[in-house]
């Protein structure tokens, strides 16, 4: 992938070694209390093959959906609002720099010629093992994700080395991919999809309904991702031969119908969160053939 090519964003907040905790790996949402079974289970699998402690990963995901506390009731850290914002010069931050700067360049012309509506950038924030969040705590062992209360994608880029380590997936394409499946939930949150859907989730009857929502949400940013690949090859000639691969890998690698396989030798639909591999495969798929976002509703697809 011709990343040093690209613009590095000016919207990143460079807090590395400055230290926290608590995280997820997606966007924040679903119910207005703890966690229920089917979340626990999924980090449970997850802890199993990363070989990171369950009660971390169970302490994060309570602290994240702030332990049954009303959400309007968080706090964010006065110094994480915008006081740091800063041009990395290690090669891991001026890579996602220099991600989010192109996936800024596209959706601004994507989003408004497609939609009606205008690109707000988000804001990306960098850090070491744990920092503070509009969502709660964020920590390095729960994975990149999307806080949509103060619209901020928050990564510690160790995760790349854990993503080569831990599921054997390498390659700059792959790692660009999760950086723009959590810009994928930005561009939901711009397009007012999130605060409906955990609305959703909040009045769900069961469990399985609420992660059936989470699913095709999770799906959608996969697709998502899938339209910035395709506009920015098609603009920038960004991609490389093997690159569409390695997102497939990455795609795979964290198909929630994988991970269970992994850990106990079967899947339990009920219980997935982000979807099984094949769909996540497809869902990227069906966004870079089509280079369309009205191509990612997948709300309305039968069966996903």
């Amino acid at each position: 992938m011709r990343w040093e090519d690209f613009r590095s964003s000016d919207n990143v907040e460079d807090r590395r070694g400055e230290g926290g905790g608590g995280g997820g790996f997606g966007f924040p949402g679903g119910g207005a209390g703890g966690l229920g079974i089917g979340t626990i289970v999924i980090l449970c699998i997850i802890g199993w093959v990363t070989g990171i402690n369950p009660a971390i990963l169970i302490g994060g995901a309570e602290q994240m959906s702030g332990g049954g506390r009303p959400r309007q009731e968080q706090q964010v850290d006065p110094q994480t609002q915008g006081q740091r914002k800063t041009k990395p010069s290690d090669e891991s931050g001026r890579f996602a720099a220099a991600i989010l700067g192109n996936t800024e360049d596209v959706w601004k012309e994507v989003l408004p010629n497609q939609t009606g509506r205008q690109y707000r950038p988000t804001t990306m924030v960098l850090y070491t093992g744990g920092t503070r969040s509009g969502c709660g705590s964020a920590q390095a062992a729960m994975g990149p994700f999307y806080c949509p209360l103060d619209k901020k994608v928050y990564l510690d880029t160790s995760f790349f080395k854990e993503m080569e380590q831990k599921f054997g997936v390498k390659g700059d394409f792959a790692y660009a991919y999760v950086i723009a499946h959590e810009v994928g939930h930005h561009v939901q949150d711009e397009l007012g999809i999130l605060g409906k859907v955990q609305g959703r989730q909040q009045s769900a009857s069961s469990k399985t309904e609420s992660n059936q929502l989470s699913v095709r949400i999770e799906l959608m940013a996969d697709c998502l991702a899938g339209v910035w690949a395709k506009n920015s090859n098609d603009k920038y000639n960004s991609l490389d031969k093997g690159d569409i691969e390695e997102a497939m890998q990455a795609a795979s690698a964290i198909g929630d119908d994988k991970l269970q396989k992994q850990s106990q030798g079967y899947a339990v639909p009920d219980s997935f969160t982000h979807g099984s591999s094949e769909q996540r495969m497809r869902w990227f798929m069906t966004g870079y053939r089509s280079g369309q976002t009205k191509s990612c509703d997948t709300f309305r697809a039968a069966g996903n």
